[in-house]
């Protein structure tokens, strides 16, 4: 009888024992996706918010969720000068890519080229009053779902503005939070357990694991996809897991001169609490 790499071996056959294996832990990498180029909003990450860019914002709350290095994906060298003055790091992109989650993966492979983190989360650019803890949550949820591909965020409302709205994405969850799909329209109809008409708001940041981003990004844009306008979808159509975290609040994206008014004032709340 003899021990060999961890199996108890005898008269020719293999009799498996327990090993205690190291957990070895999943590295992630943050990319903010970032370009001037918006209609509603020009120059947007630009926009000066108490004395800083808004990208830059955004980006020292990436840097506050401590779940790893940050990086800016952008498509100007306008955007990469203002984060290297804040002391980051930012990766220069083709403008012409045809999306964000685009953006973010040219940006991970420059950075990463030997691809040794398994996670790469995509923060908006235009989430100035970003709560650190929801990038945490996020990433937590992927690592905690092994079969999740992607991870998200959705926060619950029945703001009957919102629910009408078309530019507020609705995700329709099972109860175990995974993503049946995403639409514009007002769904799911009716109540709730609680008897409240109310519907969960997608908050657009992701956390993906490197083989499901690179996979999302070789795939063509989907009939679904094509039809809402909503990239995720891609990912279900393809047969991709996405699981939502479930928020208590969510961040203010930021889309027109009115938006930025509101995440000035909310910042200068914040900034005011921490005196």
């Amino acid at each position: 009888m003899t021990r060999l790499c961890g199996v108890l071996m005898r008269e020719n056959s293999f009799l498996f024992w327990p090993l205690t294996l190291k957990k070895i832990p999943m590295k992630t990498l943050i990319v903010i996706p970032a370009r001037m180029a918006s209609t509603r909003l020009p120059g947007k990450p630009l926009a000066d918010i108490h004395g800083k860019p808004m990208i830059v914002h955004v980006y020292e709350r990436a840097l506050a969720a401590k779940v790893g290095p940050v990086i800016v994906a952008c498509a100007e060298t306008e955007i990469a000068d203002a984060i290297k003055a804040a002391g980051g790091e930012a990766m220069l992109t083709d403008p012409d890519l045809p999306s964000g989650t685009d953006r973010v993966r040219v940006a991970a492979d420059i950075f990463d080229a030997g691809q040794d983190y398994d996670i790469v989360v995509n923060v908006q650019g235009d989430m100035p009053t970003l709560d650190p803890a929801i990038v945490a949550n996020v990433v937590s949820l992927l690592k905690d779902k092994p079969d999740a591909d992607i991870a998200t965020a959705v926060v619950y409302t029945t703001d009957s503005r919102e629910i009408s709205d078309p530019n507020v994405v609705k995700a329709i969850l099972a109860e175990d939070g995974r993503a049946l799909y995403f639409t514009r329209a007002s769904a799911p109809t009716g109540q709730d357990e609680n008897g409240h008409q109310g519907v969960w708001h997608h908050v657009g940041l992701y956390a993906y694991r490197r083989a499901a981003l690179n996979r999302f990004c070789e795939l063509t844009p989907s009939p679904l996809e094509k039809r809402e306008r909503l990239e995720q979808l891609r990912a279900l159509e393809d047969g991709m897991t996405i699981y939502a975290a479930r928020l208590e609040t969510a961040p203010d994206g930021v889309d027109t001169p009115g938006d930025l008014e509101r995440a000035k004032k909310t910042l200068s709340e914040v900034l005011g609490r921490m005196k």
